[in-house]
């Protein structure tokens, strides 16, 4: 079906987003509202998961283990520079966005416990089942990739 050009991907996109939607398209593209959805699987020994982060970059992603919850969170930046042919400045803006989800994961698991991996907009987070026991720590994961 062609639609006119006015319209985006879904007729409604506009008229529901009730947030900065040039902002958060600048950011992310056009599909800013399917950032970070994540799918969990139970493994034999653990749990997987996916989570996507489309556009992203490695360092723009940390993990951070506290209290048995995981916390992703991912930050992004964007600078819009034109200059007429004087060099002064006719447009100049700049936008940031971040955006974070946390699982819970047992009070029992370790960062060291904890393997990540970071592959074509795709965060892979592999979790282990341990037994409880009681460990609470506050630190940074590494990202492979």
């Amino acid at each position: 079906m062609l639609r006119p050009s006015i319209f985006r991907d879904n007729l409604f996109d506009d008229f529901f987003d009730f947030q900065f939607p040039d902002v958060d398209r600048a950011l992310y593209g056009k599909h800013a509202k399917n950032v970070m959805k994540t799918d969990v699987r139970e493994v034999a020994d653990g749990y997987e998961l996916d989570i996507d982060l489309p556009g992203f970059k490695k360092d723009e992603v940390k993990i951070q283990l506290n209290n048995g919850y995981i916390t992703v969170a991912a930050q992004k930046a964007l600078a819009k520079d034109e200059k007429n042919d004087e060099g002064k400045y006719i447009r100049r803006e700049r936008y940031s966005g971040s955006m974070s989800r946390s699982f819970y994961v047992g009070e029992n698991i370790t960062e060291e416990d904890v393997h990540a991996k970071f592959e074509d907009g795709i965060l892979k987070i592999a979790v282990p089942k341990k037994d409880k026991e009681q460990v609470e720590q506050k630190k940074y994961i590494a990202i492979e990739g």
